[in-house]
């Protein structure tokens, strides 16, 4: 629990979004007005590298090997989850609250984006999607759109689009690991 908690799980069930542009990241070009991040990397081959990397990727694996602490009241792989990750110090964290927004589940490709509520430091919506190409590769895709939302953030500036940075470097590395079984 951070000590700059905006709201409760279930509170934040009915909470809007922070932005209008809601599921942007499922496809075609990210909105304009934001920062954009689209990132894949190869992380792994075969069937069985693709399973564990699908299977953590709806484990949150991704937000946990970032270091986030994770509260969920479902699985990443229901649309309306709502998960609220916290950084830093535990009683002294940033709660970073946000929703699932969509899901994909199909034979070579799934994963979920999550939009952002309020008390998030950003406003906009990240992507997670494992992809199992016919040649065997294993693809992890981070698709993400996003401003600063508070004025904490806006404060640090700079700092806090390095930051994103980082956790999206900690999100491959956490998925890499899992399509390798670790």
């Amino acid at each position: 629990m951070g000590l700059l908690r905006a709201m409760t799980l279930a509170q934040l069930a009915d909470a809007p979004f922070t932005y209008r542009e809601v599921g942007a990241t499922r496809e075609g070009d990210l909105p304009a007005g934001y920062h954009h991040v689209e990132r894949e990397h190869v992380i792994g081959s075969g069937a069985a590298a693709f399973d564990r990397a699908s299977a953590a990727v709806f484990r949150w694996s991704a937000q946990r090997g970032a270091g986030l602490r994770i509260q969920a009241d479902g699985p990443a792989s229901t649309p309306g989850t709502v998960v609220l990750m916290t950084a830093g110090l535990r009683r002294l964290g940033l709660d970073i609250p946000c929703r699932v927004v969509w899901v994909v589940d199909e034979p070579d490709r799934r994963g979920f984006g999550y939009g952002t509520l309020p008390g998030h430091p950003e406003s906009g919506e990240e992507s997670f999607v494992v992809t199992r190409r016919p040649d065997g590769d294993v693809v992890y895709t981070l698709r993400a759109f996003s401003r600063l939302a508070t004025p904490l953030a806006r404060l640090g500036g700079p700092v806090s689009s390095r930051v994103q940075t980082l956790a999206l470097d900690r999100y491959v590395t956490a998925m890499r690991q899992a399509a390798r079984g670790g």
